[in-house]
């Protein structure tokens, strides 16, 4: 599933081109995604200027004007590809929902899975609709601070790798993310929640910080789905410590263990268990 760094890098990569620019047709093809889209969608969308592309942790906020706000949601599979004017490549199966802009570019939404959604919201009402009202700080909001990151994991009997996936903790961050920033931090994925609350959450939050800047500076990972908007892979996959790398020496300097790889809550975790404490 794209993470915070993924989804950062679609909006990064639609802006330029979307905001400013009206949406002259929409081109809905299926009824539903995860979850049906609202009725009328696509005349309710259609002529609207894109005002402004926002990001809450996973989900992406395209304001438009009139006060209507769109959420998207990438899904396990979904991509937003930008496909010049003049590029009259036949649509591909998965191409669910195009968006056409007044220039003649086209925006396609792709999700082969169809994990992925589409809603719409009020301006000004977006921070309380269902899907995102839970939702945490994510680690690059001003908002999210060690003290209250520990706050969240005070109490906590789960360990810090689940905590860490839980979107009313920490919004954006997933397994690839957690298992990197743990690393960075020397803390172990299955040390308790409660013991990370306090000084712990001192290392933890700038490791944090550091590994999504760099993820999102790298285009992000692309290890199955994700693409840029450009159709282009990214590359943080390549700059990966422990994630995927079970067996291999860790990268940890004077570190002498091996990365290792445990499940928790039916998901792969990747770490050393020599300085990871």
């Amino acid at each position: 599933m794209p993470e915070l760094p993924e989804v950062e890098t679609v909006r990064r990569g639609l802006e330029p081109a979307l905001v400013g620019r009206r949406i002259a047709a929409v081109d809905q093809r299926r009824p539903d995604l995860r979850i049906p889209f609202p009725a009328g969608f696509s005349t309710l969308v259609a002529g609207r200027r894109v005002e402004r592309i926002g990001r809450r942790a996973k989900y992406l906020l395209f304001g438009l004007d009139g006060g209507l706000v769109l959420i998207c949601h990438l899904g396990m599979s979904g991509r937003m590809t930008i496909r010049p004017r003049g590029d009259n490549r036949p649509p591909d199966p998965h191409d669910h929902v195009v968006f056409t802009t007044d220039e003649g570019l086209r925006v396609v939404f792709n999700d082969r899975r169809r994990f992925g959604l589409m809603t719409l919201a009020r301006a000004g009402e977006e921070s309380s609709h269902p899907l995102l009202a839970a939702l945490a700080p994510d680690p690059l909001d001003p908002a999210f601070t060690a003290g209250r990151l520990s706050g969240r994991l005070a109490g906590k009997a789960t360990p810090v790798k689940a905590a860490l996936l839980d979107q009313k903790v920490v919004g954006g961050v997933g397994n690839i993310y957690a298992c990197e920033a743990l690393h960075r931090a020397g803390l172990s994925p299955r040390r308790l929640a409660r013991n990370v609350a306090g000084r712990r959450c001192g290392r933890l939050v700038p490791a944090l910080v550091d590994v999504l800047t760099e993820a999102i500076a790298a285009g992000g990972s692309s290890l199955r789905d994700h693409r840029r908007t450009s159709g282009e892979l990214g590359y943080f996959q390549h700059s990966f410590r422990v994630y995927g790398r079970e067996g291999e020496p860790c990268p940890t300097p004077g570190c002498s263990g091996a990365v290792r790889r445990i499940a928790q809550s039916n998901r792969s975790t990747f770490f050393c268990g020599r300085c990871q404490r």
